[in-house]
């Protein structure tokens, strides 16, 4: 058994200020028996901040990296958290893993940038992510529009993972991304999926909270609030079953009933180019 904090937070643009809400954040989810908490996408500083500040951010990562490794040893829990990362030029949209004991699992570089906002600030990964071992699990990394790809969480799953954690900033209108793509990433894929998200307003952002943990037969383990201006950070939890993951297993053989040879025709835009 492996109990997941998600942390539905406000957007905190001071980086100091941030990691000083997600060492209160680690201490109430330990406090709760978690074992691993999850932070929405940039958490450490802020996401639609504009491309300097995205910079600043990504020159002071080594110092927000050790911040966050004190906090996972101070309450002996895992993180992940998002941040920006040096980049070749803009900085990369990225998360970091790590063990309660503060040791680096993986980190990864969000792929598929949204909208003006993420192009204007960040560079794209090169590469979906590794998965890692955390306290026996296998776990796979997706940030935010990541995930409304099929092929990320199936990459993932076909890496063998077991449960996908998902940094996210969503704004309305797109609700449905949290209560309808996420659960079907997990069923079809029968792996958990954690929706980490923001609350209340950035910019022109007003973001739709929702954070969740999917179980994986799709189905709600854990659900945040929808997301208001004035609505209270909130921390989720779920306890994720080893029974459960193999009895969807059982059930759900999609990955086992997949036919490869016949998925490598054109890609979409080459039809749509035809």
């Amino acid at each position: 058994m492996l109990k997941i904090a998600v942390w539905q937070t406000t957007p905190h643009h001071d980086p100091h200020q941030a990691l000083a809400a997600l060492k209160d954040a680690a201490r109430r989810a330990r406090a709760n028996g978690a074992d691993l908490i999850i932070t929405p996408e940039m958490a450490l500083g802020g996401y639609n901040i504009g491309p300097a500040q995205c910079r600043a951010l990504a020159a002071s990562a080594d110092a927000l990296v050790e911040g966050m490794k004190s906090i996972a040893i101070d309450h002996d829990i895992a993180i992940i958290a998002g941040l920006a990362l040096p980049g070749p030029g803009a900085p990369y949209n990225a998360a970091i893993a790590l063990d309660a004991a503060g040791a680096e699992l993986g980190r990864y570089h969000k792929t598929h940038l949204y909208g003006d906002v993420d192009r204007s600030q960040f560079s794209p990964g090169a590469a979906l992510p590794a998965v890692f071992t955390l306290n026996g699990w296998t776990v796979g990394l997706a940030i935010c529009y990541d995930i409304e790809f099929p092929e990320v969480a199936r990459a993932l799953a076909l890496q063998g993972a077991d449960m996908i954690l998902v940094p996210t900033a969503n704004m309305s209108p797109f609700d449905s991304v949290a209560t309808r793509l996420v659960p079907a990433r997990a069923e079809e894929n029968a792996v958990f999926v954690a929706y980490a998200n923001y609350t209340g307003v950035e910019g022109a952002f007003d973001y739709g909270g929702l954070s969740c943990i999917c179980g994986p037969d799709g189905n709600d383990l854990a659900r945040a609030a929808q997301g208001a201006p004035d609505l209270e950070p909130e921390l989720i939890f779920a306890d994720l079953s080893r029974g459960a993951l193999a009895a969807c297993r059982t059930r759900q053989t999609h990955l086992n009933d997949r036919r490869p040879a016949l998925y490598g025709g054109p890609n979409a835009k080459g039809m749509l180019d035809e």
